[in-house]
């Protein structure tokens, strides 16, 4: 059987809005395992397909999906890729993501255990210490946007959403821990699912795919319908295609250029690409925190195709770059 999948074609001038937002398109781009290239009006494509594609994302989190948004960073780990060790320190960590919030976050993602190519897996309670904590301290500080708690283990989650968490991203699309579905669904709290291939120890070891940007769109297909079919609402997820997460250089750009795919799942789409090593290893740039013009072009690049939520490191210049982004397109074309 060789199953068929609808790209949209970005269009200013399209007839149609993409996942209710900003972006237009008329043509979709049909694709298969055996060949890809073919362009088709959209209302040609399967009903519910094209309800998928159009209809407007409900709100995750108390995002409001209608319009990009900025999840600000904070690693609490020692041994993060970009900043680790920078805000380790407990009031470190509170200060960066109150300014964060001053800079314009819409949600705060936080994480305590590192997920960079090679990592090694933290144990529970150190995991735990290191976010709970500080998720409590920062609503007590008057702290008010969104909180995510980025783990892979249901009981770091549990005490991350007990300290006032809102939402669980997961880079291993609940695979890890059997018990972090559940959790989610007892508590009726919204996900991020990821893409990725392996493990942070083992991910980056020869990462193969027979087609990436189909293999990863149906990972995360059958992940969002398992987790439906428990009870959780497609409506109530995001996903992430896992930019370097068990992938190649070619395998990130493949992705990112095929990235309004996945708003067929019907989901909303998050983008992780901040800093990454394939903006390092195309621009010469080694060190990570030197990255952030590479990493503001992919932003707006996933903005262009509709992404909902950018997870970024730089929080300030991405929402400039958003603002004179909305002057430049959504305003000036009202």
């Amino acid at each position: 059987m060789n199953t068929q999948y609808f790209r949209p074609i970005p269009d200013p001038a399209g007839r149609f809005s993409l996942a209710g937002g900003w972006v237009r398109f008329s043509q979709v781009e049909v694709m298969s395992r055996a060949e890809t290239g073919k362009r088709v009006p959209a209302e040609s494509i399967p009903a519910d397909v094209f309800e998928r594609l159009t209809a407007a994302r409900s709100p995750v989190a108390g995002l409001d999906m209608s319009s990009p948004r900025i999840m600000g960073i904070l690693n609490v780990t020692p041994d993060s890729f970009s900043d680790g060790g920078l805000f380790f320190a407990a009031n470190a960590g509170v200060a960066h993501a109150q300014a964060m919030e001053r800079a314009g976050a819409d949600i705060l993602d936080i994480g305590g255990e590192s997920t960079r190519p090679g990592a090694e897996e933290v144990n529970l309670d150190e995991e735990s210490l290191r976010t709970a904590p500080i998720i409590a301290e920062l609503r007590r500080v008057g702290v008010t946007v969104p909180i995510s708690i980025d783990t892979r283990k249901a009981p770091v989650a549990r005490a991350a959403l007990d300290a006032g968490a809102n939402l669980i991203n997961d880079v291993s699309a609940f695979d890890f821990d059997p018990d972090m579905a559940p959790l989610a669904i007892e508590t009726n709290t919204p996900a991020c699912l990821m893409h990725a291939q392996g493990t942070p120890e083992t991910m980056q070891r020869s990462p193969g795919y027979k087609d990436v940007l189909l293999d990863v769109f149906e990972m995360l297909e059958r992940k969002v319908a398992a987790l439906e079919a428990q009870g959780m609402s497609r409506a109530r997820m995001l996903v992430d295609p896992g930019i370097g997460f068990g992938k190649t250089v070619e395998h990130n750009l493949a992705l990112l250029r095929g990235l309004t795919l996945f708003h067929g799942i019907g989901c909303g789409l998050l983008l992780g690409a901040s800093r990454k090593s394939f903006i390092g290893a195309l621009t010469g740039t080694p060190d990570a925190a030197a990255r952030m013009p590479g990493s503001l072009a992919v932003a707006l690049h996933g903005v262009a195709q509709g992404v909902q939520v950018m997870r970024v490191h730089d929080v300030e210049e991405t929402r400039q770059a958003l603002t004179l982004w909305k002057y430049l397109t959504v305003k000036g074309a009202a």
